[in-house]
């Protein structure tokens, strides 16, 4: 009889420090992710302030800086040496040093670049491919501006890739709001010359005397700076800002589709495309 009380005590203990444990253990790995979380957002903003204007938003590189979230070396390189570069910078690459952020706001900064390398996931993806690829060589007229895989405008950025970088819900975002977190280097220019000419496009090159500026008609302008009344930047970008209301939740959902279906066939190896 003592024995089988005793082993209904030990049952009976086990059965309460499980009770305990196992919400401790959840609630542990759920703080976990809230602090991986508040790394990655803290790294997303100081990426945006320091390291976009020379890598783009998205890592893609641009005239200043490489691509640092699609090239397979940079992907290949350990945290250890991603933190050394941020930490003392590239001599004689234009890579400066950004040691005084210190060491926790290097260490976000590295998390942010590792969530761009990672490919999109499939868990958020509702629409339909083929029907976003109408809407977007049809209806909305996406194409005009923006190339997916050699076909469409130069105006806007190409999107071959650019899928494979950002989540669904990032991808709809830079769709339905286009001026939130605007790269620097996509926003609306507007110049007026000397003699009253207005031109509206996005600035490709500029340096203290001169600007090229390419309007939406794909026409480049090398303006002296001297001949010109006024030079304004303003903060949007040529992009339509009322998609958010043109489209509807579906229709959003399936250009989101089209662009992640382009992205992963894009990075296959060639073999598994044919």
């Amino acid at each position: 009889m003592a024995c089988a009380f005793l082993r209904f005590s030990l049952l009976l203990m086990l059965a309460c420090i499980g009770q305990v444990c196992v919400p401790l253990r959840l609630q542990a790995q759920s703080s976990g992710k809230a602090a991986e979380g508040d790394r990655v957002n803290t790294g997303k903003q100081i990426f945006s302030t320091t390291c976009a204007a020379c890598h783009g938003l998205d890592g893609g590189g641009g005239e200043r800086g490489p691509n640092i979230s699609r090239r397979r070396e940079v992907q290949r390189l350990p945290d250890k040496a991603l933190l050394q570069i941020v930490r003392e910078g590239v001599p004689a690459t234009g890579m400066p040093a950004f040691g005084s952020l210190g060491e926790a706001r290097i260490q976000a900064v590295v998390r942010y670049l590792r969530s761009l390398q990672q490919p999109t996931g499939a868990a958020d993806l509702s629409g339909d491919s083929k029907h976003g690829k109408k809407l977007f060589f049809g209806q909305f007229g996406c194409s005009q501006c923006h190339m997916v895989k050699g076909e469409g405008g130069f105006m806007g950025s190409d999107l071959s890739t650019y899928a494979s970088t950002q989540s669904a819900a990032d991808i709809r975002n830079a769709i339905a709001a286009p001026n939130q977190n605007l790269d620097p280097r996509k926003r609306t220019v507007v110049v007026t010359t000397v003699d009253g000419q207005t031109l509206t496009g996005i600035a490709r090159n500029e340096d203290n005397f001169s600007l090229q500026l390419q309007t939406a008609d794909g026409t480049l302008h090398l303006l002296n700076k001297s001949e010109l009344q006024s030079i304004e930047y303003q903060a949007r970008s040529l992009m339509p800002d009322d998609y958010g209301s043109r489209l509807s939740r579906q229709e959003l959902d399936d250009l989101v589709s089209y662009l992640v279906s382009i992205a992963r066939n894009t990075n296959k190896p060639k073999a598994e495309q044919e």
